[in-house]
C-alpha cells in the first residue's frame, strides 16, 4: 500500500478496539483475530488473507508505544488539516496537501512506513534545521510474528526444545529479496540518484518527501520474479526449534529476537513471540516454583506413622509421616519441584489427605471399638465441659 494509505487507514477500527486500549487489549483483540484469520484456518479464503494481512499490519504499529505515538499524532495533525491547502484551486491555507507529501503511486512492500522511514525520520527531514539525517527508506525492519505452543506439564518444569512450524512472510527463495527476475537486477533509481528521498523547497524551509518514481525504494525493477511479483517476500511455511527453560509458566510469552519476518531491503528482521499453553498433569500441580501432590492415607497411617513412596518428576522418593499426623498437613521434599537458573531448585510440597473408610465390619470393627474405648475424645474437653455446665 501507499505511505498515504497508511495514513488513512483506521487501524483502531481494523482491531476492533477503542483509542484509549491498553498494550495488552490490543495484543489480546489482535491474537483473537489472527486465530480466526491465519490462513491455515482458511485454505484458499482471499478476504480471510488480506484480512489477517490488515490485522497484522495494524497490530505492528499499535502495539509498539514508539510507532503508536507517531501514528496518533500524525493522524490528529492530518485530521485537523494542520498540514494542508488546497494546491488544486490555489487556495493556501499555510500548510500542504498529503499529495504533497506522499505522492499518488503505489508503493511496493517495502513501503510499509512513509517509504520504510518513520514519522519521526520523516518530519526530521521535513525542517532542514532539525539536524537530523534520513534514514535510508527502502530499508525497514521487519513485523514481528507470534505463535502459540501447548507443552505438557513435564516438558514446562524441566524445559524442552521443541520444532515449530510457522507459515509467515518470508524471502523469496527465487530472487533472494530482491524482487527482480533472476539474471537481473534492481537498478538504481535515477530520480533520487538512491536516496529514496526527494528534497523540495517551501517558502522558507525545504522538506524531504519518498521519491514518486521508486516509491522511496532507492531502486527499481525492471522485470519482476514471477514467484514473488517483485516484492521480494512470499508466504511461507519454515520450521525452526525453540529452546524452552525450565520453568515456563502458562501463559507465559518468550521473545526470540530476529526469528521474526525479514525485513525489507537488507533490513533486521522482527522478532518471534511464543505464547506458551501448559498442559494440567493429572496429579502434579505447581505454585510458583513449587510443586504441589495430594497423598491419601489411612487412619492408621496417620495414627501411628509410616513411610510413603511418593512420584516426583525425577522418580520416586521416601517420606515419613510422624504420628499423629493430622489431614491437611503439608510434607516438603526438598529441590523437588521447578529448577531455578539462578539459586536452588523448588520443593515438592505434599499434603497428606486422611481417608475415612464408607463402613467397617469383622474384625475392623471390633479393633475400632476397642480403639474407641480405650481412648478418650481428644480436643473436646471444653465441648464436653460446657455440655455439663448446661444440663
Amino acid at each position: 500500500m501507499s505511505s498515504k494509505d497508511w495514513i488513512e487507514k483506521d487501524f483502531y477500527s481494523v482491531l476492533g478496539v477503542s483509542k484509549s486500549a491498553s498494550t495488552d487489549d490490543i495484543k489480546k483483540a489482535y491474537r483473537k483475530l489472527a486465530r480466526e484469520l491465519h490462513p491455515d484456518r482458511n485454505p484458499g479464503n482471499r478476504e480471510a488473507e488480506d484480512r489477517f494481512k490488515a490485522v497484522s499490519e495494524a497490530n505492528d504499529v499499535l502495539s509498539d508505544p514508539r510507532k503508536r505515538a507517531e501514528y496518533d499524532e500524525m493522524r490528529q495533525l492530518f485530521g485537523s488539516g494542520a498540514f494542508r491547502r488546497s494546491t488544486r484551486t490555489g487556495a493556501p491555507t499555510g500548510g500542504f496537501d498529503m499529495s504533497d507529501l506522499f505522492g499518488d503511486g503505489t508503493a511496493t512492500s517495502g513501503d510499509r512506513r512513509f517509504g520504510g522511514a518513520g514519522f519521526s525520520d520523516l518530519f526530521g527531514s521535513i525542517f532542514s534545521g532539525g539536524g537530523r539525517a534520513a534514514r535510508r527508506p527502502g530499508m525497514t525492519r521487519g513485523r514481528d510474528v507470534e505463535a502459540e505452543v501447548t507443552l505438557d506439564f513435564g516438558d514446562a518444569v524441566r524445559g524442552v526444545t521443541m520444532p515449530i512450524t510457522l507459515r509467515a512472510p518470508g524471502v523469496c527463495d527465487t530472487c533472494h529479496g530482491s524482487g527482480a527476475k533472476p539474471g537481473t537486477t534492481p537498478r538504481t533509481c535515477p530520480q533520487c540518484h538512491g536516496s529514496g528521498l526527494i528534497s523540495r523547497n517551501q517558502g522558507s524551509f525545504s522538506f524531504s518527501e519518498p521519491c514518486r518514481e521508486c516509491q522511496g525504494a532507492g531502486t527499481i525493477v525492471d522485470e519482476k520474479c514471477a514467484e514473488c511479483r517483485g516484492t521480494g517476500g512470499v508466504t511461507k511455511t519454515r520450521t525452526i526449534n525453540v529452546r524452552f527453560p525450565s520453568g515456563v509458566a502458562d501463559g507465559q510469552r518468550i521473545r526470540l529476537s530476529g526469528r521474526g519476518e525479514p525485513g525489507d531491503r537488507g533490513g533486521p528482521a522482527g522478532d518471534l513471540y511464543v505464547q506458551v499453553g501448559v498442559r494440567p498433569d493429572e496429579l502434579f500441580g505447581r505454585s510458583g516454583d513449587d510443586l504441589t501432590l495430594t497423598v491419601p492415607i489411612s487412619i492408621a497411617e496417620a495414627v501411628l506413622g509410616a513411610d510413603l513412596r511418593v512420584p516426583t518428576l525425577d522418580g520416586p522418593v521416601t517420606m515419613r509421616v510422624p504420628p499423629g499426623t493430622p489431614s491437611g498437613r503439608k510434607l516438603r521434599a526438598r529441590g523437588k519441584g521447578v529448577a531455578r537458573k539462578n539459586g536452588p531448585p523448588g520443593d515438592l510440597i505434599v499434603t497428606v489427605d486422611v481417608q475415612v473408610p464408607d463402613g467397617v465390619t469383622g474384625e475392623a470393627r471390633d479393633a475400632l471399638e476397642r480403639f474407641a474405648k480405650l481412648t478418650p475424645p481428644a480436643g473436646r474437653e471444653r465441648l464436653e465441659a460446657r455440655v455439663r455446665k448446661g444440663s
